[in-house]
């Protein structure tokens, strides 16, 4: 069956229901995770963020004065410390530095908002667009290894890195939202876990045989 973006979104959540992803108490806790999660599994970055909400619960100010290898210390379990950690602080800064306040830094940076996450250390191509939908409630699409892996099941060639399909994939189209966004997302990482480790098992799934229209 042919499918386009919004059929594929429609058949994943009737199929598997809401995830509700991204599970936090805080805009902070997202942020952070999002950091963590950066070449590492899941299990290890919710680790780390465990130690974090004991230690200081999310705390911006603290964490931003906090000397960097006590900071390395609390985020070990993630792996790359030192460079996490300088993530983090320099995230938690700049976010104080507006208030922590989402809606006036859109209108501060309006379409240049992805450009500005850019420019902060450490801030790559994904976890921009992670801040993008999660903080900033905005229809991007993250294009990350599950999603570039079940499009290419689906029959779209040429997924070779996150900017491959970010280029061709970066707004969700109407008459998706922000939070249409947020849980596909949800939806495509949680399929990935179930059908597409390995890859072959997606002959498996609901959606083998079908074909995505881009």
């Amino acid at each position: 069956m042919h499918l386009t973006l919004y059929d594929l979104y429609q058949k994943m959540l009737n199929t598997m229901g809401p995830t509700h992803w991204w599970p936090a108490e805080t805009k902070e806790q997202i942020i952070i995770e999002a950091i963590l999660i950066q070449n590492t599994t899941e299990k290890n970055a919710l680790s780390a963020s465990q130690v974090l909400q004991e230690k200081n619960h999310y705390d911006f100010k603290k964490i931003a004065e906090l000397p960097q290898d006590e900071l390395e210390e609390w985020i070990r379990p993630a792996g790359f410390m030192k460079n996490k950690s300088k993530v983090i602080q320099t995230i938690a800064q700049w976010y104080l530095e507006h208030q922590k306040k989402p809606d006036k830094i859109i209108r501060r940076y309006g379409k240049n908002l992805r450009q500005e996450l850019l420019s902060l250390h450490g801030v790559g191509q994904e976890t921009a667009d992670v801040l993008l939908v999660y903080i900033f409630d905005q229809p991007q699409f993250i294009s990350d290894k599950y999603a570039r892996t079940l499009f290419t099941q689906l029959g779209i060639e040429d997924l070779t890195d996150y900017k491959s399909l970010a280029q061709r994939l970066s707004v969700l189209p109407d008459p998706f939202t922000f939070q249409d966004a947020q849980e596909f997302h949800g939806l495509i990482d949680e399929f990935g876990k179930k059908y597409l480790r390995p890859p072959q098992k997606f002959e498996s799934s609901f959606l083998a045989g079908d074909q995505l229209v881009l």
